[in-house]
């Protein structure tokens, strides 16, 4: 009789401590993903606050240099491009949205260099209190797209390795936990752009 209940205190055991490492374990998993999602979602609001600020920036410089349409219609074009993509946490599983999203907001960089460089040309412009205070938040909110883009790159780095260690691989390929798309320097960045005048 004693041996039974033995027996069963050891797999009544066995099962705590199983059950305890694949709850623990999932629920970790679970965290570290929605620190993933979290990041990204902060990653879309700096965006977002960029893209806000662009028509007032426009809008400024067009006061003093009318004649610089081309420019003026890439920004408008630019911004309307990310006005259609959705910065869901589903984007970070599909290769294909992640690397349109990188390209559209790589794009709406380049006209804004464009359109800072045509602001250079007119002195009277860069001596404008709403074009200074607009540069400045401009400048403030691509430093925070920096920022928050390397959180994010660190947030998935932490992810990824985690799922890919043992035993948790088997844990996450089970429950079906994939791995996340780091955000990458656009084509081209490790050269200084250009500007003519």
């Amino acid at each position: 009789m004693k041996k039974g209940w033995i027996v069963l205190i050891v797999v009544l055991a066995v099962i705590l401590i199983i059950y305890g490492f694949f709850k623990g374990t999932y629920n970790s998993l679970v965290t570290l993903e929605e620190d993933v999602n979290q990041s990204w979602a902060q990653v879309g609001n700096q965006y977002q606050r960029r893209v806000d600020l662009i028509p007032n920036l426009v809008e400024t410089v067009k006061g003093y240099a009318s004649h610089e349409m081309e420019t003026f219609t890439a920004v408008t074009e630019a911004r309307a491009k990310v006005g259609q993509l959705a910065v869901t946490p589903e984007v970070l599983n599909n290769p294909e949205a992640f690397s349109k999203f990188q390209q559209v907001q790589g794009e709406i960089s380049s006209v804004l260099t464009r359109l800072m460089a045509v602001s250079e040309r007119y002195p009277d412009l860069k001596a404008n209190e709403n074009f200074l205070a607009l540069q400045s938040q401009l400048e403030g909110t691509e430093n925070r797209i920096a920022v928050e883009r390397k959180r994010f790159n660190e947030k998935v780095q932490n992810f990824n390795t985690r799922i890919r260690k043992f035993p948790t691989v088997m844990i996450a390929g089970m429950f079906g936990f994939e791995k996340k798309l780091y955000f990458k320097a656009e084509p081209g960045a490790e050269k200084a752009p250009e500007v003519k005048f």
